[in-house]
């Protein structure tokens, strides 16, 4: 029974989503070697920690969005509205949408990309859908957008920033030529017409450490396993967890970066193993490599505690199919849907919010076999809200 926050979570995925789908310019430490961890030095504060956010995600986790029921990536929650009449377009022309993306270098921004180009075809009035694929590359991206800017025959410019900071003067270059709508990662300008994004950080390492509180019996041993360093959402997850952990009775007796390597993850699981007695619960920043985790306590041939995960396929499946105690907090790919919604409202002079805050929804055992769906491949986002678009599942790597 989790106590509270049953909306909450974000995930980026695998080390690669990770250190490039989250929202960060400061570099990871160096990784171990090869066969080696390292320690999270999860007892000192973060410098990403900021309290008045922590409280806002936490309290966004509780509210009931606005929208139409059964489709979250039109939601809104708390939605402060903005007026976009000068942005109107003009003529009975087809609407032409442009969209600067970081990359598509892990199998969540794949997922989301499939998404977007299904929900680009939903809508008759899109003549044109012109996608630069940066490549994980700030320099090249700031010169997609410094292209797609410049060219007259874009209505509205989506953009998934590969990095913040430095793709800021881009971004703020660009909101002086046409109609800017940013999601997925932020920049440090808000001259974007809409920021879409979901709930965050906090409410995602808040929701999977609410449920071992509940999950594991007082002083029970919880290992906290890390992707890395110095990335602002899993700082953020990391520090809710920590603060839930705090003021409960459970002892966290290890926190250990993996790097998001399934070896790294299964070596630092049988090492806990060996070392404490047992582990009685397992919190992860990102479900990447939870299968690996799970795997570990079985070849150590000791049940798998509750642990939790995201909503990858194949975390799913072996949840199901071991009957394991788990949940999955999720970083929605359905969110790619959103910026087209945005951009076309934008264009048709309608109220948009300032900031789109989407909910995102946790997989819990309660509603797993919604979300496990036969046929998709193992690195499928369950999340994704694709469920109904044109091309599914195939289009998705999946069969029917």
């Amino acid at each position: 029974m989790i106590r509270r926050r049953t909306l909450a979570s974000a995930a980026v995925l695998l080390t690669g989503a990770l250190l490039t789908s989250c929202s960060s310019d400061t570099p990871p430490d160096a990784p171990a070697a090869a066969g080696e961890s390292r320690s999270s030095g999860g007892d000192e504060p973060s410098k990403f920690f900021q309290q008045a956010e922590y409280e806002r995600q936490l309290s966004l986790a509780e509210e009931t969005p606005k929208g139409p029921a059964g489709k979250p990536w039109e939601q809104m929650l708390e939605p402060e509205m903005t007026d976009t009449a000068q942005y109107k377009k003009k003529g009975s022309g087809g609407v032409h949408l442009c969209f600067s993306n970081a990359g598509v270098f892990n199998p969540w921004r794949q997922v989301g990309l499939k998404n977007m180009k299904a929900e680009v075809k939903l809508h008759e009035e899109i003549s044109d859908f012109t996608v630069l694929d940066a490549q994980g590359k700030d320099d090249k991206q700031i010169s997609d957008i410094q292209e797609l800017a410049g060219n007259k025959d874009c209505d509205a410019l989506i953009v998934s920033p590969n990095t913040t900071a430095t793709l800021t003067p881009a971004v703020k270059e660009a909101c002086g030529k046409l109609p800017v709508i940013v999601f997925d990662r932020g920049v440090e300008t808000d001259c974007a017409v809409t920021f879409v994004n979901p709930i965050g950080g906090y409410g995602y390492g808040a929701v999977a450490a609410d449920f071992l509180v509940d999950e594991v019996k007082p002083e029970g041993k919880v290992l906290a396993l890390r992707i890395s360093p110095g990335v602002d959402v899993l700082e953020t997850r990391w520090s809710a967890a920590k603060l839930a952990f705090d003021k409960s009775e459970l002892d966290v007796v290890d926190v250990k970066f993996t790097d998001g390597d399934p070896a790294r993850t299964k070596s630092i699981v049988a090492d806990a193993i060996s070392r404490h007695g047992s582990i009685d619960g397992v919190w992860m920043d990102s479900g990447a490599t939870a299968v690996a985790a799970v795997e570990a306590f079985e070849d150590a041939g000791v049940d798998v505690p509750p642990i939790t995960g995201e909503d990858q396929q194949d975390f799913l499946q072996a949840w199901k199919d071991k009957k394991l105690t788990a949940i999955a907090p999720t970083y929605p790919t359905f969110q790619w849907r959103t910026p087209v919604i945005a951009a076309l409202r934008v264009l048709k002079g309608q109220e948009v919010p300032k900031e789109w805050k989407l909910p995102q929804p946790t997989v819990t055992q309660d509603n797993l076999d919604e979300y496990l769906k036969d046929g998709m491949p193992p690195l499928h986002y369950a999340m994704c809200g694709c469920q109904k678009l044109p091309g599914f599942p195939e289009d998705w790597g999946g069969r029917k």
